[in-house]
């Protein structure tokens, strides 16, 4: 059982992209949740604003001068919550890491609860999931099970169905995720593939606080699509074993055929059947061919070594470490 130690350091990661309205409201709410931490606990709060076109770099700003725990980092454009994620864990300071997002749609009571368990229990991280869906389009939570069932049918990484980014990390465990230096990344199957021993904790489903979310239905079906390559060379397989298929079903064609026309002399209508064919083989043909460039073009970005983001602005970078690491 891990002994309770004074004075340990939360650092909580919060990515933002255009939430000027919640940024305030998610400080004050943060705080009055943490309370009864203050005596024992320091924190500091990492916003990454993700080249946000409102207020949200403002609204920090003015947080930051009036509270030395606020620290931020300001991208030169948009990189995406998976770059704003992993420029906060590079950032952090702490010896327990939470990654939360700003619309308090993660219950920032339930770091307390977080934090006592990886004091007192022998775990390395506690991550949360949605216990329920309420209030979520029922397309969009119905896809959303049909990827977690996909995906770890065809991956050996554990996915858990409902898992959010929100989690409380101890050093080490961050220290390996970050050993992971690659491009394209995808949290959900890092968070898995490093290791360490995860509890989870279930809560009710929130709804955000103010604003709109960011993710539309077809920046979550890329992300899906990020994270099965991310994690499965299983579709390439899949592709090969559609090609051979196809072979088999072209020569019992072929054999039929010809047996037909020794045995009973009809002739071969050719126009109906010779169509359906090539417009089958090339669906086929097409579909591994883009499986194949899905691949390939995660091989192109990683080769490339741009880095994942670009720091325009910073209270806690000098202007010498203003990119990633490549």
């Amino acid at each position: 059982m891990k002994s309770m130690v004074k004075n340990d350091t939360i650092s909580i990661i919060i990515p933002c992209y255009n939430e000027e309205n919640a940024i305030n409201l998610f400080y004050y709410e943060f705080f009055a949740s943490v309370a009864s931490l203050n005596d024992i606990v320091d924190f500091e709060l990492i916003f990454v604003d993700d080249g946000s076109s409102d207020l949200t770099l403002q609204k920090i700003r003015e947080l930051s001068h009036k509270d030395n725990r606020v620290r931020y980092i300001s991208f030169s454009k948009n990189f995406g919550k998976e770059s704003a994620m992993y420029a906060g864990l590079k950032s952090a300071l702490g010896n327990y890491i939470a990654i939360m997002d700003v619309d308090l749609q993660d219950p920032p009571e339930l770091i307390k609860d977080m934090y006592y368990v990886l004091k007192h229990e022998n775990y390395d991280c506690i991550a949360a999931k949605r216990g329920d869906r309420i209030g979520e389009p029922k397309l969009r939570s119905l896809l959303s099970d049909i990827f977690y069932k996909i995906i770890n049918a065809i991956s050996d990484t554990e996915f858990v169905s409902g898992a959010r980014d929100y989690r409380l990390m101890t050093r080490a465990m961050v220290d390996s995720i970050l050993e992971l230096k690659e491009y394209n990344r995808f949290s959900k199957g890092i968070f898995s593939w490093v290791g360490y021993k995860t509890k989870w904790i279930s809560y009710e489903n929130v709804q955000r606080s103010v604003g709109e979310t960011k993710w539309n239905m077809c920046k979550l079906i890329s992300y899906s699509l990020d994270g099965i390559i991310a994690f499965s060379t299983k579709p390439l397989a899949i592709s090969s074993f559609l090609g051979i298929i196809s072979i088999m079903l072209a020569s019992i064609l072929i054999i039929a055929i010809i047996v037909k026309t020794l045995i009973f002399g009809d002739p071969v209508a050719g126009y109906p059947s010779l169509v359906c064919i090539i417009l089958m083989l090339s669906g086929l043909i097409l579909f591994s061919i883009g499986i194949i460039g899905q691949y390939l073009s995660r091989i192109y970005l990683e080769v490339k070594h741009r880095p994942v983001y670009i720091i325009k602005e910073s209270n806690t970078y000098t202007s010498e470490n203003t990119h990633s690491d490549k």
